[in-house]
Formats: structure tokens, C-alpha cells, sequence
């Protein structure tokens, strides 16, 4: 019992230290390591395999709405992102730059690419003549740098790992239903895979994409109170088009300018997965992106027979499932602890009075539930707990989306609110700049989104109390 306690120790309690807690999380769950570079990560190979279940996930559902990936070099041209000027300037403070290559220095300096618009237009301006070449569906999955001044790993980190769309359509109807389309695949990979309940609705003109017409998003609250945005989607209308020259001939002859989008999650869906579904004895992972759900934790291996059918079992489950065993030497407390901080969904302990009566226990990691299970009903009660899990994980993270959602009817409520509970603060917006601004300044809370399902809860803007046209919801955000 006291090794079980040591182990759990070396997580801070949440409660104590949110920010401590989430990075002895990320260490003793063994997601990643520091790189040698500040603010640089080596996502270990759990923390890759969360990756990887994310990303093929996704991947199939872009390809199944008739998207190609493709990929597109590291290195972007100066002069090349400066084609679009509002593009350039909401990155510019963000930028790493290459400037020598070898000993020489170079006559034009390089992007360490930041995103992929730039790329993707000349691209697209080469290879688009005709209504015939529209709609163009890409997708590339690739690394980029963004030189963040305050990093932690996965949240924000100076190189991440992503998906970027980005689509050439021929009419703004065509793009905006590209753009709302992509939110809703978006919307299912949190909900229906990552368990985590989100927010859709549409960024501010303060907080959309350098370059956009508009951007819709996803956002999600973490335990402590903190909005996440965890994906987002963009309308870039002719901007592009237009500093890029991407145009075609319509049916009629005439040339016109593509109407474009772009769309992308990151890495940081595992930064969310912890803080929405983890708690002070560790990771906890849904089971639809488990690299593994169940893991065999053999007791007693060293008694005649047990390792054995431990492994008998796991042959048997694998056809159903993605389970692993255990076999080391280690104490079965240790490997007990070790798998909860995995937040491996489900533990399957078998020992030698379990193969005497034909039956196992299964311990569930979101509840700590322990069930003995017969040997034969095991793929039907494994199938079932399963999916037991992943709603149960679903519908704590909503309840607790719900209780840590408030309302504010001035700002005198909504400074005490941001104080008294964090969270999401419904509140009434009059649209104006300098209102979003000031509620920025003065509490460091930010809009998150304007709803798609809007709804008053007063008549007055929250901040300078005129009429208000427009319902917000607000955070605290990482």
C-alpha cells in the first residue's frame, strides 16, 4: 500500500496546482520529454500512439468528404508570404527565420513555415485554369514553428504537430459550406472519439485568422476553468485569390477568382484530453483512442499456469480488442498504478483463485469499479464497459462544462464571476471592438465565440451597457 501511495504522490493534486499537476501528468505518464531547444518537445511513444489514433481518425473522415492529403516543403520565401499583407502581420511576431545556409548568407530570407496558406496559393495558381479543375480538397499533415514566448507541451510549443486543409472552391456558398462542413467533422473526432464537449459558434473580427473573411471554432473548458480552443475553421473568401492569382474560366468564359478555405487541429487535442478527462491518479483516456484498452495485469505470475492463461486470454481478446500484458517482474501494485497513470481504460487482473473459480476482475479506470467477469462473457462485458466508459467520460466532462457555466448581466457580475467561479460566461455583446478590447484589458478573459445557437440574456452589452445584438461566450483561455 505505501509503494501504491509513493507512486501517486508524484502527482500534485489539481487542486492545488493545476499547472504543477498538468506537467507531472505529462512526465509520469510518460507523453514526453524535453527537447534541448526551449520550448521544444520529444512526444514519447505513448504520447505519439494517443497521436496516432487521433490522426488516423481524423484522416479517414477527411477522406471520406472527398479531401487528398498531399505535402508541401518546411521553407517559405520572404517575399512570398508578404504577398498577403494581413496574413504576414498576424503572424510576423511568430516567425523564425533562416537566414544562412551553411556559411553563406542568403539573399532572401526563409519562413520556417508557421502555417501553409502562402504555399498552398502558389500552388494552386499553377495548377487551376478552368471551373473544370474546382473544387481543389487538400490536406497536408506536417510540423510547423510558431516562436511562442510562454511554452508548455502540448498547449503551446515553438514546433507542433498538425493537419492543415485547404480547399479552392467556385463560389463563396461553396467555401462557406466547406468551412461549416469541416467543423462539423471536427466537432464529431472531440465529441464522439475524445469524449471532450464542445462550444461551435464563430470567432469575433478581433479573434478570427490573419486573413480570413471569417472563422468558426470549437471550444472547450478544461477542469480548471480555462477555455480551450480546440480546433478551428476558416473562410478566406478571394484574399488569397486575389494577392496570389488564382483565378478560372467559368461557363460563361469569364475569369474569376477561387474562393477559399483552410481548417486545422493540432497536437494540442492531447493537451485537452488531459485536462478535460485526467484527475490526481493520472492520465484517463477514452477508449476509442486508447492505444491500448485494456491491459492483463497478471497476479501471482510466478504459481504454475498463471502467465500461461494470462496470455491465452490476451490471443483470444485481440481479435476484439487493443490489449497488452504485463509480464514484468515488477510488483502487480506497481503495474496497478503505473496503468492507472496510463488512464489505460480498463485493467484485467487473473490470478490463480480467478482460474480456479473461471472468472477474472476488471477494473474500470474512470470509476475505479471492480467487476468479476466469467471467462466466457468476457468479449460481450469488455465491449460493453467500453462503451460505458467513453459516455461516462462524455458526460462528466458536459456536466462539468455546465456547472462551470455562468451568466453576467454587467461587468461588476462578470469580474466576479472570472473570481469567484472560472469557467464560460454567457454575456451580451454590442459588437463593438473597443468593448472586446476593454473586457480583454481589464480581466485578460477573451470571447471564445459567438454561438451558432444564440439566445438573450440581457438587453445590454455587458461592458458598456448599449444594446447589445449579439450573445458571447467568454474565458480565461490557454
Amino acid at each position: 500500500m505505501a509503494k501504491n501511495k509513493q507512486f501517486v504522490e508524484k502527482v500534485t493534486a489539481m487542486e492545488e496546482d493545476f499547472a504543477q499537476w498538468y506537467t507531472d501528468v505529462v512526465k509520469q505518464a510518460d507523453l514526453v520529454d524535453y527537447g534541448s531547444v526551449r520550448g521544444t518537445m520529444i512526444i514519447r511513444p505513448y504520447g505519439y500512439a494517443i497521436w496516432e489514433n487521433i490522426r488516423d481518425t481524423l484522416d479517414k473522415k477527411i477522406k471520406e468528404t472527398g479531401h487528398e492529403n498531399m505535402y508541401f516543403p518546411l521553407f517559405i520565401p520572404e517575399s512570398l508570404l508578404q504577398k498577403e499583407k494581413d496574413h504576414i502581420e498576424g503572424f510576423a511576431p511568430e516567425v523564425a527565420w533562416v537566414t544562412h545556409g551553411g556559411d553563406e548568407e542568403l539573399q532572401e530570407r526563409l519562413v520556417v513555415r508557421p502555417t501553409s496558406e502562402v504555399l498552398f496559393a502558389e500552388h494552386y495558381s499553377k495548377i487551376i485554369h478552368s471551373y473544370r479543375d474546382l473544387p481543389k480538397l487538400y490536406n497536408q499533415w506536417s510540423n510547423v514553428v510558431r516562436w511562442e514566448k510562454t511554452t508548455r507541451p502540448f498547449l503551446r510549443s515553438l514546433e507542433f504537430l498538425w493537419q492543415e486543409g485547404h480547399t479552392c472552391h467556385a463560389t463563396d456558398q461553396d467555401a462557406a459550406e466547406e468551412t461549416r462542413k469541416m467543423l462539423d467533422v471536427y466537432t464529431s473526432v472531440c465529441e464522439d472519439y475524445l469524449a471532450i464537449p464542445v462550444l461551435r459558434g464563430q470567432k469575433t473580427e478581433k479573434e478570427k485568422f490573419a486573413g480570413a473573411n471569417y472563422t468558426l471554432t470549437i471550444e472547450s473548458l478544461m477542469h480548471d476553468g480555462k477555455a480551450l480552443q480546440t480546433g478551428t475553421s476558416h473562410h478566406l473568401g478571394t484574399g488569397f485569390a486575389e494577392a496570389f492569382d488564382i483565378t478560372y474560366t467559368d461557363e460563361k468564359g469569364e475569369l474569376q477568382p477561387v474562393h477559399q478555405t483552410s481548417w486545422g487541429i493540432t497536437t494540442r487535442l492531447i493537451g485537452a484530453l488531459i485536462m478535460v478527462h485526467g484527475d490526481n491518479r493520472g492520465l484517463v483516456v477514452p477508449p476509442k483512442i486508447a492505444p491500448k484498452q485494456v491491459m492483463i495485469v497478471p497476479v501471482a505470475q510466478h504459481k504454475e499456469g498463471v502467465l500461461d492463461k494470462a496470455y491465452e486470454i490476451k490471443e483470444r481478446l485481440s481479435k476484439a480488442f487493443r490489449i497488452d500484458i504485463d509480464a514484468s517482474d515488477k510488483m502487480p501494485g506497481w503495474k496497478f498504478n503505473e496503468y492507472e497513470m496510463k488512464g489505460i481504460p480498463l485493467r484485467l487482473e487473473i490470478g490463480p483463485k480467478d482460474i480456479e473459480k473461471g472468472h477474472v476482475v476488471l477494473a474500470r479506470r474512470d470509476t475505479g469499479e471492480k467487476t468479476f467477469v466469467e471467462m466466457e462473457a468476457l468479449e460481450a462485458t469488455i465491449s460493453q464497459l467500453l462503451e460505458d466508459i467513453q459516455e461516462n467520460l462524455f458526460q462528466k466532462a458536459l456536466q462539468l462544462r455546465n456547472d462551470k457555466t455562468s451568466v453576467a448581466g454587467n461587468m461588476d457580475e462578470f469580474i466576479s464571476l472570472l473570481e469567484s467561479k472560472p469557467g464560460f460566461i454567457k454575456a451580451m455583446w454590442c459588437s463593438g471592438k473597443e468593448c472586446e478590447e476593454k473586457i480583454k484589458e481589464e480581466t485578460a478573459a477573451t470571447s471564445r465565440c459567438i454561438p451558432f445557437e444564440q439566445e438573450t440574456v440581457s438587453a445590454h452589452c455587458v461592458y458598456c451597457g448599449e444594446k447589445a445584438d449579439k450573445l458571447v461566450y467568454w474565458a480565461k483561455a490557454y
